[in-house]
């Protein structure tokens, strides 16, 4: 989940605004809480639409801060589907996973929760993904490993990892289905009383921690390479975020000028990679790297892909049973439907820290239900489409809306499209496919890392002195770790007598995530502790509310095309957890009335 962004000018703008723009801004009712204050009003409120160039520049700001965390999904499955050698498949996976991804986010804006919030693959869903590929029935043939005999033309090939692939698609789609049905349900609100700070933190923090060893094997490839990856982009996003870039710029009013634009915090994964892309690049050309595939380096030229972009189309079209008819493994959709309730968690986070930087209310319970139910059909429709992940509400792009204070849903509609255009032209998947091994383990070192970090800040409502609380992360940490990688090295261990249910315990007990957040989510709800020293006061207060008192609300998250102004007029509406109704709104405004006397002057009709 995003944090609060700093309130200086260099943070909060990624450019320089036209200041016509923002003049006539400042006549709009860009209502945010009184606690925010105008220092953190955006310039573009949820239902603002901006003009039309600053759209498109928007939409694809957000485009490449999804960028590294959408790559790096298909990049590390392509290990367990024994694709490391074939990087035209990995090419296809790329394309596919943006498609889904901008197809979701479309959907999410459209129907879900109405919020500027982009959807992408989810970290949730590789760590169990990981641990079902990684089991003896689905460990990849030794012969998949060696370039030299892959033929990834051949039958028996496209067989092995197709197989693989069904099987993930099947679990994901049918491990989806309980995160549609707790979405519109709204049962949602009743899982959230149980799970707490203290349950989240583990889980995220390792999903980033459990990836150190395919992070460790790519940097490890030439360290060289991954060291200035990681230094450039630690160099772009920290040191010179607040560095601006002089460029032309042109309007009515200042004619041909010089405006500043924020180059290095727009974009710091990108350029880190684009650098050290081309360092290796020049390093290939003059034959300073080894060309021996033997050889310590080798991996870090630009040539090892062979021919992969010149052999992929122009266009490819995804469609759902591309790989075939999706099955089933009862072990992977147990694990599966772990990493989706760590992610339903965190997206419910990320739906009030996005309302919060875009200048809309607080979500109401509708609106959370919509949200949730429709990223649930987001994994299945990107389990049908052979993605081999799901989609989750991205942390990164809602970070980007307190930088840039742009809250506008229209840039985030229109990003969806550019994402859906990126997944359909293939050469920018092949061309993602030829980043070489150790610039994405460097990349690698810093999003995990993130990652790791982003789960322990979770515990920052709890009561760290509390040696309760203590005793209950220190354990779930550690015991996710040993656990884990006793049993990988112990896999015979397991042995009830019955197939199934031993691969239902491999998978749940060597996905680190599953075991820290279950032993964190056991703990914690049965050692004694208020509510205060737990963090679920904060959570309570933040999350949890149901924005009933905003006239506003209703505005913002009403369905489009009409649907509200019908359903409130049907009487079963009131019934159905994710539909606004008459009765919410009347509700509302008597509330609003109550506690404020002059509601009445900002009420539309």
């Amino acid at each position: 989940m995003a944090s609060g962004v700093d309130s200086s000018g260099l943070d909060n703008l990624a450019f320089d605004v036209d200041e016509r723009v923002n003049d006539h801004l400042k006549g709009k009712a860009c209502k945010t809480s009184e606690t925010d204050g105008d220092r953190n009003k955006p310039t573009y409120c949820v239902t603002d639409v901006p003009p039309w160039y600053l759209c498109i520049f928007l939409a694809i700001q957000h485009y490449l801060t999804a960028f590294g965390g959408i790559i790096s999904i298909p990049l590390i499955l392509s290990e367990g589907l024994c694709l490391q050698h074939d990087s035209l498949t990995q090419s296809q996976l790329i394309n596919n996973i943006f498609f889904v991804s901008g197809l979701c986010t479309i959907l999410q804006v459209i129907f879900g929760v109405r919020l500027p919030i982009l959807q992408g693959g989810t970290f949730a869903l590789v760590t169990p993904a990981m641990a079902l590929l990684s089991m003896p029935d689905w460990e990849c043939p030794a012969w998949t490993k060696n370039a030299s005999l892959v033929n990834t033309s051949s039958p028996v090939f496209i067989e092995v990892w197709q197989t693989r692939m069904r099987t993930l698609q099947g679990s994901i789609m049918v491990a989806s289905l309980l995160q549609v049905l707790v979405g519109f349900s709204g049962l949602i609100g009743f899982l959230m009383r149980f799970i707490g700070p203290l349950t989240i933190a583990p889980t995220v923090s390792l999903i980033g921690l459990s990836l150190y060893d395919s992070a460790g094997v790519k940097a490890g490839s030439h360290w060289g390479i991954s060291a200035m990856t990681t230094v450039l982009i630690i160099l772009f996003s920290q040191y010179l975020r607040r560095i601006p870039i002089p460029v032309p710029a042109y309007n009515k009013i200042k004619k041909l000028h010089v405006s500043k634009f924020f180059l290095f915090q727009i974009m710091p994964i990108l350029l880190g990679i684009a650098v050290s892309w081309l360092v290796c690049y020049l390093l290939t050309i003059y034959d300073v790297l080894p060309s021996d595939p033997d050889e310590y380096g080798y991996l870090a030229r630009t040539d090892v892909k062979g021919n992969v972009v010149s052999e992929a189309s122009w266009f490819t079209f995804t469609y759902p049973g591309k790989w075939g008819l999706p099955t089933a493994s009862l072990a992977g959709v147990v694990g599966i439907i772990a990493g989706i309730i760590c992610s339903m968690a965190e997206s419910v986070g990320d739906y009030h820290a996005c309302a919060r930087l875009s200048g809309a209310p607080p979500p109401p319970k509708h609106a959370i239900n919509r949200g949730i139910g429709v990223e649930g059909v987001g994994s299945l429709l990107a389990g049908a489409f052979g993605t081999g992940n799901g989609t989750t509400s991205f942390s990164e792009n809602v970070a980007a809306l307190g930088i840039t204070r742009v809250g506008s849903r229209t840039v985030i509609l229109l990003s969806g499209f550019v994402m859906i255009l990126m997944g359909i032209l293939g050469k920018i998947g092949a061309i993602f496919t030829t980043i070489p091994t150790p610039v994405i383990g460097g990349m690698f070192m810093i999003m995990f890392g993130v990652i790791g970090a982003a789960g322990i800040s979770n515990l920052q409502s709890t009561d760290m002195n509390s040696s309760r609380n203590i005793f209950i992360f220190g354990f779930s940490m550690f015991s996710a770790l040993v656990i884990p990688n006793w049993i990988m090295k112990n896999h015979t261990f397991l042995d009830t007598g019955v197939k199934e249910v031993d691969q239902v315990l491999q998978i749940l007990l060597t996905t680190h995530m599953f075991v820290g957040g279950f032993l964190g989510f056991f703990l914690d709800n049965t050692i004694p502790g208020t509510k205060r020293e737990r963090g679920l006061l904060a959570w309570e207060n933040v999350y949890l509310q149901d924005s009933s008192s905003s006239l506003e609300t209703d505005e913002v998250y009403d369905l489009p095309f009409g649907i509200t102004s019908h359903l409130q007029s049907q009487s079963w509406a009131r019934y159905i957890p994710f539909c606004p109704h008459k009765g919410h709104r009347s509700q509302s405004e008597d509330n609003h009335v109550s506690q404020s006397p002059e509601s009445e002057y900002s009420t539309r009709i």
